[in-house]
């Protein structure tokens, strides 16, 4: 086989696994009937340069889901990502929790804010939440402000969290994560497209398993509804987290 050749098939090796690396960073375990629907916050960015999709069933109702949402954030529950995604991307940050915190669990209202980074710097904004179906968190902050005014760039973005029944007749929950992101200029949309949507699969899915897999081992566990507990204990100041 010549040189010539050789290379040829590893460009084309390396090309089909980019392509597949986009499909599956937008698409990973979605339906095209999840994919076309419309959800609540996406109104909130009308024309994004980006839109992934990621959905997952849990063995569990709803209302067993929605208290591993209402704990996420930097320095609080994290994102239920993989343990070595967390050590790799995020050192600072703690691991993700692996059960509900009753300091940590409360009841989400529009306006909330949930840290994705040290103070000052990176934070969502609670859009729409409706317990336990539903959680639209909202952001602009996620560039360093040099970035944004030297350089110009922007991203405004949101993430939605669906949950409705699976429809198995077992009380399951179908978890729809989408993503919907505005960026500028067009280089950073670029960047954006070639390394953030390729890494979606990993993160987006494996978020979405993090969680499948705390809410079922909780499951099988004694059931105690955390809301209750949360309610006169509500966590103010995230450095001083119980149990870390």
């Amino acid at each position: 086989m010549s040189v010539n050749v050789r290379a040829s098939r590893i460009a084309v090796a390396a090309l089909s696994g980019m392509a597949a690396l986009q499909v599956l960073g937008r698409i990973a375990g979605s339906t095209g009937a999840e994919r076309r629907t419309s959800l609540p916050g996406d109104e909130l960015v009308p024309t994004p340069s980006i839109v992934t999709d990621h959905a997952i069933t849990i063995e569990a109702p709803p209302d067993r889901v929605w208290p591993w949402l209402t704990q996420v954030g930097w320095h609080r529950a994290g994102w239920y990502t993989p343990r070595w995604v967390d050590r790799l991307l995020f050192p600072a940050n703690w691991p993700s929790l692996e059960q509900l915190d009753p300091a940590l669990v409360h009841d989400l209202v529009v306006g909330d804010r949930i840290p994705d980074g040290p103070p000052g710097t990176a934070e969502f904004v609670v859009a729409h939440a409706d317990q336990p179906n539903l959680l639209v968190l909202h952001s602009s902050s996620h560039l360093p402000t040099s970035w944004r005014e030297r350089l110009g760039t922007g991203i405004d973005w949101t993430w939605t969290f669906s949950l409705t029944g699976a429809g198995s007749g077992r009380g399951d929950t179908r978890l729809h994560l989408r993503v919907r992101a505005s960026t500028r200029p067009w280089w950073f949309t670029a960047a954006y497209l070639l390394t953030l949507v390729p890494a979606d699969y990993v993160m987006g899915p494996g978020m979405l398993r993090g969680l499948r897999s705390r809410v079922e081992r909780q499951d099988v566990m004694e059931w105690r509804p955390p809301l209750s507990l949360a309610r006169s204990r509500r966590h103010t100041n995230p450095q001083e987290r119980p149990g870390r």
